[in-house]
């Protein structure tokens, strides 16, 4: 039936009963990207099927780890800038159009992960059918590139599981696992690896219908009057999380449901134009960046082993706690040490919180609690291949402690610091086997932050530094390595900021004024929420540490407060008092009228360490170290980083701001070395 036919990518085979299996396999890669020339080949396989449809076509990935990434994102750069994106996405779109309209039944077989142009490649199939495998997970991420889906997905998934599920499930760009996706409609059947193929062969065979209550609830919520009702209540509620030029896309994504009609042609077309306009934005643009940007920093653990199952923990507070549960939560043999079971006992709680809320399974949350084990009398440190330290900020407290645990590891074992702040070149000078020792930052709160700043020191072994980066991609984290001077790169861009909104809060602006102007130039969160959310205990400590090497001083204030014992959200009260994990803001009288230079004093003095981090060498390039305050602070990714934002702005504009707040608040807004190197790319 299907002699002749030879693809690059794809193989077709036939069973007894008359089923085609068509499997993708990209060649030259190790996951499934949708390139043009996979859609192409997929188009010529599609058109012979329309002639000599099969009983049933199945749909599955040839490779190990997953179905389809997506679409292939370094194409569709390239389209963006030949102003091709609309033809190419009209040309994704009629490929999986065709497939839709195939005159057999079909289905497509899931495991591992299903992204993007993959989903809407199944939602043109009649059924859907996944691996209940934890890899498996399923969503439309493409918000969280400036775009929405478009090769039908946002024209098809409202019919299919009803408007309000699909849009929460576009807006938000979240994954669903099998489990989660079978309960919104989205998988018809859930099943175990080995019996995929059949499974979805046995619902072609069967053919049975949506359930009726599904189907009433798609056509009801996509009818003109709702979607007219509907759409501003989305939209504003959208608006209370992102900002429309900000982020565009949400909002587009909402009016082009809002005026689609009941044909599937006229909806492909309003989504085609509405994507194709959005990949012309700046903020598209720059997520795709910020996309290949944490591609990069993911690479750096490729291709090495961390030899590295068994970790142990010294000092049972946040980080060390919550850096323990992390490791035991990813596959790790955990041990975690401080004076008493009293100190350790509510680190061992967090981690069983933190295994119920993300493995969901009870077998699987067992076994996590089962590897985070509480070891005060330090027995772990003989077996472990890595010796994390998470105590105080204290030099003298930290070298004592390596002096005592070092003849106890295991030769090959590193040993790691997890301090915010101290030069590792200092810490360095009590360890008797440098070559392994190095800074582990991670960043609080653990389960959220992705980046792991691993800290170098002029006596570090490369091997070292590659068994870290390894470590960090076992772990799902973002590996950065940087130089082990005071702030390493993250605190060292944040201080100022954190610092002189203080400082603007001590001289009478409102908290909450403060926080909206760095929430309005696209921070996650205001500086004044963040200190209280890090700790002001922190936050004195890393800004002692800091200010003499920074030229800056500390604000007045948060001495008392913690000599009060306010301590921020942990206490619940720092500089906003906090309830169920949230902060009470004061009222602010409406007629308050915010310095005009209130934004440039809060986010100048961060770009400014910036250029300085990048001229000291703190990371090796521009590009990381954008990465590295993105996935560390928060900074706006719209921008594209510190460094981008300074080179679409202009170097010499910012200068001579930064001139202006230093005329007006004093030499700490002086521009640091390395303006004069940053121009316009």
């Amino acid at each position: 039936m299907f002699e002749g036919l030879r693809f690059q990518h794809w193989q077709i085979d036939l069973d007894a009963d008359g089923i085609a299996t068509v499997t993708l396999d990209r060649a030259g890669s190790a996951v499934n990207a949708l390139s043009r020339a996979v859609l192409e080949e997929f188009d010529r396989l599609i058109e012979r099927l329309s002639f000599e449809p099969p009983r049933g076509l199945v749909i599955r990935s040839g490779k190990p780890a997953g179905f389809v990434v997506g679409a292939d994102l370094k194409e569709f750069a390239g389209y963006e800038k030949t102003g091709t994106v609309l033809d190419r996405i009209r040309e994704g779109q009629a490929v999986f159009e065709r497939l839709a309209r195939l005159r057999c039944p079909t289905a497509v077989a899931i495991h591992g992960h299903c992204m993007g142009g993959g989903t809407e490649l199944s939602l043109a199939c009649d059924y859907r059918i996944a691996s209940d495998d934890p890899s498996t997970r399923i969503g439309l991420p493409e918000v969280k590139l400036g775009i929405f889906p478009g090769w039908g997905g946002s024209a098809r998934l409202p019919r299919l599981i009803g408007a309000p599920e699909a849009l929460a499930f576009m807006l938000t760009g979240r994954a669903a696992s099998a489990r989660q996706a079978q309960a919104i409609g989205l998988v018809d059947a859930v099943t175990t690896a080995d019996r995929l193929t059949e499974t979805a062969k046995d619902w072609l065979r069967r053919r049975p219908s949506r359930p009726i209550g599904q189907r009433a609830l798609a056509w009801a919520t996509n009818l003109w009057p709702v979607r007219q009702a509907l759409a501003p209540i989305l939209r504003k509620r959208t608006a209370a999380k992102v900002r429309p030029e900000h982020y565009p896309a949400p909002f587009a994504l909402i009016d082009t449901w809002r005026r689609g009609g009941p044909g599937i042609r006229q909806r492909l077309e309003l989504e085609a134009r509405a994507v194709a306009k959005l990949a012309q934005t700046p903020t598209c643009r720059q997520l795709i960046r910020v996309f290949f940007l944490q591609e990069r920093l993911k690479a750096q653990g490729a291709g090495t082993q961390a030899g590295i199952e068994r970790i142990h923990v010294v000092g049972a507070g946040v980080m060390g706690g919550d850096i323990a549960a992390w490791a035991a939560l990813r596959g790790f043999e955990v041990t975690l040490q401080d004076r008493s079971d009293e100190q350790v006992g509510p680190a061992i709680e967090r981690g069983r919180a933190l295994f119920a809320k993300k493995l969901k399974s009870p077998d699987r949350v067992e076994a996590a609690t089962a590897r985070l084990r509480a070891d005060v009398g330090g027995t772990g440190v003989a077996t472990a291949d890595l010796v994390i330290e998470a105590i105080f900020e204290n030099l003298e407290a930290k070298q004592t402690l390596y002096r005592e645990l070092e003849p106890r590891m295991k030769p090959d074992a590193l040993l790691a610091s997890n301090t915010s702040s101290i030069p590792l070149d200092q810490l360095r000078t009590a360890v008797a086997a440098p070559g392994r020792f190095l800074g582990l930052h991670y960043f609080n709160p653990v389960a959220l932050m992705p980046l792991v700043e691993i800290v170098r020191h002029d006596a570090l072994d490369a091997a070292t530094t590659g068994r870290a980066a390894a470590l960090c991609k076992r772990l799902d984290k973002l590996p950065i390595v940087v130089a082990g001077t005071p702030g390493f790169l993250v605190n060292r861009v944040l201080m100022p900021y954190l610092l002189e909104a203080i400082r603007i809060l001590r001289e009478g602006v409102p908290g909450p004024v403060i926080d909206k102007a760095a929430k309005r130039f696209g921070m996650p969160m205001g500086p004044i929420e963040l200190a209280d959310t890090v700790g002001l205990d922190v936050c004195a400590s890393v800004g002692t540490e800091l200010a003499p090497f920074l030229g800056l001083e500390l604000p007045d204030g948060i001495d008392a407060l913690l000599e009060a014992g306010h301590r921020g959200k942990k206490t619940g009260q720092g500089f906003y008092v906090w309830e169920n994990g949230r902060p009470v803001r004061p009222e602010v009288d409406p007629k308050y009228v915010a310095p005009a230079d209130l934004e440039d004093r809060l986010i100048l003095p961060m770009l400014n360490e910036a250029v300085a981090c990048l001229h000291d060498r703190v990371v090796e390039d521009a590009d990381l170290l954008d990465a590295g305050v993105i996935f560390g602070t928060g900074f706006a990714p719209f921008r594209g980083g510190p460094i981008q934002y300074i080179r679409d702005t202009g170097a010499g504009a910012l200068q001579a701001r930064l001139a202006a707040l230093a005329a007006r608040h004093g030499p700490r807004f002086a521009a640091r070395p390395g303006w004069d190197t940053l121009e316009p790319h």
